[in-house]
């Protein structure tokens, strides 16, 4: 009975922490407006992001996820799909987390998919989750600093490389967390 009564209040507060996030869509000229400004901003402060999107066969740009809990979390965001400087498809990031966390924080994330197998993957997982599939290499300030300096075709060996940016709030703790990346169809 007590686990059915914590799986009662798990499920109650994921639905409370998401539903205001799932009801609003936004539209394709929000996401690609959105989503353009975050890709400047970030090759204007990352000049190593500017190099990768060169050689990428594919950029997934989520300009802003919210993400909020405390001991469950949720975290939601809309994001663009770059080939050739041109939006081609749109996704939604989806998470949820428990643990030992507490706090609110909004951000943005960058993925850049160095080959076909890997922007391949994203279309046929029909839901992609991060962790499962294509490697995965976080760049973070320092590392793109070392890491624009010495990049070439030879040191390029990884399937996806992404960027987080624009982070505000706060968000402590440890936890569990999956992310599921599912392609949408805004108006």
């Amino acid at each position: 009975m007590r686990n059915h009564a914590r799986l009662i209040v798990i499920t109650l507060m994921l639905t409370l922490a998401a539903s205001p996030m799932l009801t609003y869509a936004a539209s394709k000229a929000e996401i690609n407006r959105d989503a353009r400004a975050a890709l400047a901003n970030l090759y204007q402060n990352t000049p190593a992001a500017k190099l990768l999107a060169e050689k990428a066969k594919g950029i997934l740009v989520f300009p802003s996820l919210l993400k909020g809990g405390f001991i469950v979390g949720a975290q939601y965001g809309d994001g663009a799909l770059f080939k050739n400087g041109e939006v081609v498809d749109y996704y939604n990031s989806v998470a949820g987390s428990y643990g030992l966390q507490a706090g609110v924080q909004k951000f943005g994330y960058a993925m850049f998919f160095m080959n076909d197998a890997a922007l391949a993957y994203l279309d046929k997982s029909e839901g992609w989750e991060i962790g499962v599939g294509p490697s995965i290499v976080i760049v973070d300030k320092e590392t793109a600093a070392a890491f624009g300096k010495s990049m070439t075709s030879s040191t390029l060996k990884d399937d996806i490389y992404a960027f987080i940016f624009s982070q505000k709030g706060l968000m402590a703790g440890l936890g569990l967390q999956g992310s599921k990346i599912t392609k949408i169809h805004p108006k």
